[in-house]
């Protein structure tokens, strides 16, 4: 990859080691603005009032909230407020996301700087540094912005929070009128010195840098409503018309039949309460409340509602490689002594060549292997690691006159030192080879004996035994395979997506399992632009941080609901644009866990298939409750308004209205709270309807709702003949237990919650109707043994229907429902 060097901002700088005079800075700051790579505008309580007045949830509920506050029922009115608190508490945190991001983006930056300014180091804040810049960097110290190394010595970058790659990568200076390789002469702003020095001529500040680009792809995401707010205030701003209009009907029809105003009133008030449908957005928030819940105990944090909504449609997962798939770090994989030397005393020499200040990965895991490493005398010299020599020697005292040479670097390096035989070399290169194939990065270690005294001399070059190789990784987490293979066997298609080579990549893919172990590797320009459909692939190597994005963003076009794993800044344009973002809790920066929608607490990539199978269980549930919703509503509401549209006397007082909202807010509340079945998560539904019910399954509920209400109202005109009261007993208990068929239909009566709720449905109606005082109370009638088999064969005729949705949502493992994803893109 190649940069594009700016020569206008570098005239005359280039190659030079001059810097620049306070009125040239002064001037460049005019031209280019401040080195301000994250900017983050101070939320105001009207911005958040803004957003939150946009919430159309929110102005339902309050709207339903003053209806039932006005009718009298202010129970109602103050579960609807108290329905408020969440979904605003939800807007606010929203509304301060972007804040919370760009402060954990800017964390990793650097915050001041030593720059040459009118011939003399001086200490500034970063912000003050413009194009042109000379700065001075050494180990432990960030980059404050994009710029060429312009002499470097002993200089190892971590750049794996902007590349995803584990290694410490080596700088080389740039030559005046050369290409520039960013892979050799760039250095970036939220990279991170591991050791040496360098100076750095400063080509790009602010915005301009690859880590302000990445920031305004990460904080460019929309505050849409989540879908499932949408479509739940569409459903309830039919069925408010639908009620009001029948309320008002029926309101007038008593009118002309001459009943009277306080009839009229009375027949639509409680025709209104039966008919408002306040119970939805009430399921909707506390579903939401239960999924983050059980999400969280399977250390899975959510962070956003619409992820709860959204992970169980998921389709497709894009995992970063390093520290998500893998576990971040160097580990010694393998050691291969020369003959006559045992592993440890390979080891032993190895820790030898290495030094504790280095800030080399390499260094630090070997010597967390050799304890007694921390006990030995100091070196007589240290020759280190270049570019252009690829080794690093000690010498250490041996004897009185004799000193002990160690060396270690690349493997061809360290053996055109050692006098090998030809076949013994081939031999040793084609393990490195072998090493290579397996994604292993090898160093080679050799030792000779040489006079003290040429310990002040030069390095030794020639005359070494050669010791051996070491082989390091980064380890694939534990779990990671079977976490896979159940993506796999689920119909979840997982893609690596890594800034490592092929090799390397391909290495950790068939470890992984992906492919089924053939995995199909690709740079996103071998699959060509960004209009053609994907063709199959596992792993995405060689992927910038915007080509991570394109992926994402090329996936969703194809209709992939996609989630997105990483743990680093470089993963966080990818998280923001995902359907859902999943961030590391532990390993991974601030700024990934600010933009993602889901933090895995345990950074367990075998976690998201659990968060997966509770998500698509929570979709279950929820249309579960609704569909019971609408079951049991329908017959509620039609006999409500066709009996006194047909002459005859109010068929529910104000009193049932509030006994049967009793009987059906825990029922639709808690009964449908199932769990995923344990080691199980059904397969991936690619479902194209964006619909909360499918057709078939409004049929069943329509069909549901009227075989119940037909049901009704032939126990209605049965008993119309013995008594108001007599009818109106024998109408509400059919209900009442078509109400509890429908909801063992649809819960199985799985759950002790379901078992007791339904039980409990049950036992208050035969308490309010056969106990003499209870039925007066609330002006009913007993029933006898004949009238209760009428009843009950009635309420089971009426919700036998239910059964069918049951078994049809059992079968196509939920896919009736097919919402639409939010795209935050």
């Amino acid at each position: 990859m190649h940069v594009r060097v700016p020569v206008e901002r570098l005239q005359g700088l280039l190659g030079t080691e001059a810097g620049l005079s306070g009125a040239e800075a002064d001037e460049r700051r005019q031209r280019h603005g401040r080195n301000d790579i994250v900017e983050a505008a101070q939320p105001t309580w009207w911005m958040l009032a803004r957003d939150t007045l946009r919430d159309p949830m929110l102005w339902f509920l309050l709207g339903t909230a003053a209806l039932f506050a006005w009718l009298g029922d202010r129970t109602e009115a103050v579960i609807l407020l108290f329905a408020l608190l969440p979904l605003l508490g939800m807007d606010a945190y929203l509304h301060r996301r972007t804040q919370a991001s760009t402060q954990g983006l800017a964390s990793r930056l650097a915050t001041s700087a030593r720059a040459l300014r009118d011939g003399r180091w001086v200490a500034l804040p970063a912000h003050e540094l413009v194009p042109g810049d000379l700065v001075e960097l050494h180990a432990g110290e960030a980059v404050p912005a994009d710029g060429l190394v312009q002499s470097c010595e002993q200089l190892l970058l971590d750049e794996s929070m902007l590349s995803g790659e584990s290694l410490p990568v080596a700088k080389q200076p740039f030559v005046a009128g050369a290409a520039a390789d960013a892979s050799r002469h760039w250095m970036a702003a939220g990279t991170r010195l591991l050791g040496g020095t360098a100076r750095v001529r400063i080509a790009y500040t602010g915005g301009d840098t690859v880590y302000g680009q990445i920031v305004r792809l990460a904080v460019q995401g929309s505050h849409a409503r989540t879908p499932l707010q949408l479509a739940i205030a569409r459903l309830v701003a039919t069925l408010l018309v639908a009620a009001v209009v029948i309320c008002l009907l029926l309101a007038g029809i008593r009118l002309y039949q001459g009943h009277g105003i306080v009839d009229a009133l009375l027949s639509a008030v409680t025709l209104a309460v039966a008919a408002l449908p306040e119970e939805f957005p009430v399921v909707f928030t506390f579903f939401l409340g239960a999924g983050v819940y059980r999400l969280a105990r399977r250390q899975a944090l959510v962070r956003r509602a619409v992820a709860v909504e959204n992970i169980g449609r998921v389709t497709c997962i894009c995992s970063d490689k390093t520290g998500t798939m893998t576990e971040g770090r160097l580990a010694l994989v393998r050691r291969e002594p020369a003959s006559g030397l045992e592993e440890d005393a390979l080891l032993a020499l190895a820790a030898l060549a290495c030094r504790r200040d280095s800030g080399d990965p390499l260094d630090a895991a070997i010597l967390a292997l050799v304890p007694q490493a921390d006990t030995r005398t100091a070196p007589l010299r240290v020759f280190p690691f270049t570019e252009a020599r690829r080794r690093e020697t000690a010498l250490w005292p041996q004897a009185p006159q004799a000193a002990l040479a160690v060396t270690k670097g690349a493997p061809e390096t360290v053996l055109d030192l050692c006098a090998l035989a030809e076949a013994a070399r081939a031999d040793w290169l084609a393990r490195v080879a072998a090493h290579a194939g397996k994604g292993h990065k090898v160093i080679a270690f050799a030792s000779r004996t040489v006079d003290a005294a040429s310990a002040a001399g030069e390095e030794p070059s020639h005359g070494f035994v050669f010791a051996g190789l070491l082989a390091f990784a980064d380890p694939l987490r534990e779990g990671v395979r079977e976490a896979v293979r159940a993506c796999m066997d689920a119909g979840l298609r997982v893609i690596m997506v890594t800034g490592d080579h092929p090799g390397t990549a391909r290495a950790i893919a068939l470890e992984a399992g992906l492919g089924g172990g053939d995995p199909v590797v690709a740079t996103l320009q071998e699959l060509g632009d960004g209009d053609q459909p994907l063709a199959r692939v596992d792993v995405v190597a060689r992927a910038a941080p915007a080509q991570k994005l394109d992926l994402v963003q090329r996936l969703q076009r194809q209709g992939e609901i996609v989630a997105v794993t990483g743990d680093g800044v470089n993963d966080a344009p990818a998280l923001q644009a995902a359907d859902i973002g999943i961030a590391m809790g532990g390993s991974g920066s601030q700024s990934s866990r600010e933009v993602a929608s889901i933090v895995l607490l345990d950074d367990n990539f075998r976690t998201i298939v659990g968060a997966i199978g509770e998500g698509r269980q929570l979709f279950r549930n929820l249309q579960a409750s609704f569909a019971y919703l609408l079951m049991v509503h329908l017959p509620l509401v039609l006999s409500a308004a066709l009996v006194p549209i047909s002459g005859q006397p109010l068929l529910y007082l104000p009193i049932h209205i509030v006994w049967l909202e009793l009987l059906i807010h825990p029922t639709a509340l808690l009964v449908f709270q199932d769990p995923p079945p344990a080691g199980h998560m059904a397969p991936v539904v690619r479902e194209q309807r964006a619909t909360f019910f499918g057709r078939r399954a409004w049929t069943v509920i329509v069909l549901t709702g009227l075989a119940a209400t037909a049901t009704v109202l032939l126990a209605y005109t049965h008993g119309a003949a013995q008594g108001v009261e007599y009818a109106r007993t024998l109408a509400l208990a059919t209900l009442v237990l078509a109400s509890a068929t429908i909801t063992a239909a649809l819960s199985g009566l799985r759950s002790r919650i379901a078992r007791l709720v339904t039980g409990a449905s049950v036992a208050s109606l035969v308490l309010l109707v056969q106990v003499p005082a209870l039925a007066d109370w609330v002006h009913l009638r007993p029933l006898g043994l004949l009238d209760w088999a009428l009843a009950v064969a009635g309420g089971l005729l009426g919700g036998s229907l239910a059964w069918l949705f049951a078994a049809r949502g059992a079968q196509r493992g939920g896919r009736a429902v097919a919402m639409p994803v939010e795209r935050t893109g």
